[in-house]
């Protein structure tokens, strides 16, 4: 199966990977730190293996206000081939002090590896330093190190903001080795909506469509997909399709307002719209009251319309899977049943198997993350590992702290038995 990682690398730092000569960063004021980097830009790095290092040498590196970019981002005059030769991977978590502040954060190859609003240490595509940034922000003016005015002619400038006395030094300097891995290595994953680059696929596994099966579940009862109806990654038709070869009569529909569903094009002419469901427009805020509210309406609904059943998200693998999982739980399932359902999504879309490095980053980072929040209700059950946890137990009290009755717990039972 064809799928899309990024693994490429920039060819001075596939220099050093080659066990090249160290790159001595350049002298002088250069014009890099002047362009901008284009928040987005791929990742060109490859991905590191996580083992245990050497504290390396920390860097300073005294900055000048050209070296800021349009966005804000502070370029470090420090070569990414310097940096990673000293010891540095990508995940690792640094200690950033400027101006008498001490800010954390991640050492990552792209905006996209950390959330938006959250500051990192980039060594961005195309660049040939270091950045400090945050993403969709602007650490310079949000950290009081410089201001802009942007001129008449779109051109911009930046001058030290008032009380800020040179020389501005930054110094970089080893926090927690790999202290970000598991989640940079979660970052990694990217798809595409192209259904030739799935050719080992089948339709149903393209659609990341299937049903079902472990312990406790009726045969032909739940479905899993992607969405039907939403055409954003390509996969609506093939999942419309399988669930109307699966007989599937009523759906959870957990990425939609009713307004949206009933929008997308094509979409009366659909299977989905023949049949019931209900349109949830859920945020993948698991531990949020809007979250629950709305995941309790879609038990609820399950409760009162016995059928055949679907539930998906966008991709039926963030949403949809921590839903399935609970219904899993509930009917008997082990916690290694629904890991590995749950992670199939993961090679459907991503090619990830069991013995791929990013397997158990992705399952701890996610499914298991989720779960063990949602199952955790004294202090001792946060020390359980839910493998030795009683899964239906626990699925029966989370579905009643989010607000359902027993009636309605034994009645969703009954439908998917």
């Amino acid at each position: 199966m064809k799928y899309s990682v990024r693994r490429k690398l920039i060819s001075k730092l596939l220099a050093f990977m080659l066990g090249l000569a160290l790159v001595v960063p350049a002298t002088g004021v250069d014009n890099a730190y002047a362009a901008d980097p284009g928040v987005g830009a791929e990742v060109s790095a490859d991905v590191n293996t996580a083992t245990k290092q050497d504290k390396p040498k920390s860097f300073k590196s005294a900055i000048e206000p050209w070296y800021i970019t349009k966005y804000g981002n502070v370029g470090i005059k420090v070569t990414p081939e310097e940096f990673i030769a000293a010891g540095y991977k990508f995940g690792d978590i640094v200690k950033v002090k400027f101006l008498g502040k001490s800010v954390t954060m991640p050492f990552v190859s792209n905006f996209s590896d950390v959330d938006s609003g959250k500051a990192a240490l980039f060594a961005l595509d195309g660049q040939e330093y270091l950045f400090v940034a945050i993403n969709m922000g602007d650490f310079a003016t949000s950290n009081g190190i410089a201001t802009k005015t942007v001129k008449e002619d779109g051109s911009f400038e930046w001058n030290w903001a008032e009380g800020v006395e040179e020389p501005v030094t930054f110094k970089i300097s080893l926090k927690k080795a790999g202290g970000y891995y598991n989640e940079y290595l979660i970052r990694q994953l990217s798809l595409t909506n192209e259904r030739a680059d799935y050719a080992d696929l089948s339709d149903e596994e393209f659609a990341n469509f299937r049903e079902v099966k472990t312990t406790g579940m009726g045969k032909g009862v739940l479905y899993r997909t992607s969405s039907p109806i939403n055409p954003k990654d390509n996969r609506n038709t093939y999942a419309d399709a399988a669930i109307k070869k699966a007989g599937v009569t009523v759906a959870m529909n957990m990425a939609d307002d009713a307004e949206t569903a009933a929008n997308y094009e094509g979409f009366d002419k659909t299977y989905y719209s023949t049949i019931k469901f209900i349109p949830l427009n859920m945020t993948a805020d698991y531990a949020s009251d809007d979250f629950k509210t709305k995941l309790a309406e879609g038990f609820r609904f399950i409760a009162e319309n016995p059928g055949v059943y679907a539930i998906h998200c966008t991709e039926g693998r963030d949403r949809a899977g921590f839903a399935v999982a609970i219904l899993e739980c509930l009917m008997g399932a082990t916690y290694e049943e629904v890991a590995d359902d749950y992670m199939v999504s993961f090679y459907n879309m991503f090619g990830v198997t069991k013995d791929d490095e990013r397997y158990e980053p992705i399952l701890s980072g996610n499914l298991a993350k989720t779960l063990k929040s949602a199952f955790t209700f004294t202090k001792k059950d946060k020390k359980r590992e839910l493998s030795d946890m009683n899964l239906a137990s626990y699925a029966k009290k989370y579905l009643k702290s989010i607000g359902l009755t027993s009636k309605e717990i034994k009645k969703i039972k009954k439908n998917l038995a």
